[in-house]
């Protein structure tokens, strides 16, 4: 059986963590280094660092902020935001990042994925994608920062994106982000159930049951939360030891 991972979120703006609901009223959560250096100490899996304004401001992701990153944690982290080219992808892995994540960039240019797959290998892709519910069993892509409503069907772009040679699926529901009321089962099991590359649920994390369900229920690969570790209310031990009380395998 594989191992379950559990994943911290690092959302930034103008180089600091911020945290907001639902994609909005966003708060200060911290410095990035110092916090990712208490989830390399705290036993997380990985790491994700998301440049939320990158796109939406059309400039480049805070490579400085990676550089200093990767040269004080020893987990596997990645990194995203305004990823639009083959060359933005070799810049943050040469960086540090072990993995990039597209996401805007990557449904204006579906071949983004092939060509950075065929280059560094799909393990270093990842496909970010927000979702917002629209119907009865139906969710939509949204792009520029869950701004913008492509009409496009998660399901088609989730198997499009693993076709052309994504390495996996980062899933975030923005109806659930933030608002600790748990992960997003529905969407989550629909996306996970129709796809053989790993799927990492993101959005609404709230208690310790969360992560069992999301794993159990909603057939997840690995489980993200941000604000929940951020501001003390749970940390990476106190998630692991309670899914082990579950029969929930993760990395020691």
């Amino acid at each position: 059986m594989l191992t379950k991972r559990i994943i911290p979120c690092l959302d930034m703006t103008e180089g600091k963590v911020v945290k907001g609901i639902r994609f909005e009223t966003f708060r200060d959560a911290g410095d990035p280094v110092k916090l990712a250096k208490v989830y390399d100490r705290q036993g997380a899996d990985e790491l994700v660092f998301l440049d939320i304004t990158a796109t939406v401001e059309n400039r480049d992701i805070l490579l400085e902020v990676v550089r200093k990153t990767a040269l004080e944690v020893t987990i596997p982290f990645s990194v995203g935001g305004g990823v639009r080219t083959v060359e933005d992808m070799r810049t943050i892995l040469r960086a540090g990042a072990d993995k990039v994540s597209v996401n805007t960039g990557a449904f204006r240019n579906p071949k983004l994925i092939s060509d950075c797959a065929n280059i560094f290998g799909s393990q270093c892709v990842v496909l970010s994608l927000d979702a917002r519910k629209t119907g009865p069993g139906e969710w939509h892509v949204f792009i520029n920062g869950g701004r913008t409503d492509t009409g496009t069907s998660v399901f088609d772009w989730t198997k499009k994106a693993a076709t052309l040679g994504a390495g996996e699926i980062l899933l975030t529901s923005i109806d659930s982000d933030g608002t600790k009321k748990g992960f997003d089962l529905e969407l989550t099991r629909f996306v996970s159930s129709n796809l053989s590359i790993p799927v990492i649920a993101s959005g609404g994390a709230g208690k310790l049951s969360d992560f069992a369900e999301v794993f159990e229920e909603g057939k997840a690969d690995a489980a993200l939360a941000a604000s929940l570790f951020h501001f003390g209310e749970l940390t990476v031990p106190d998630v692991k030891r309670y899914l082990k009380t579950k029969n929930i395998l993760t990395r020691d």
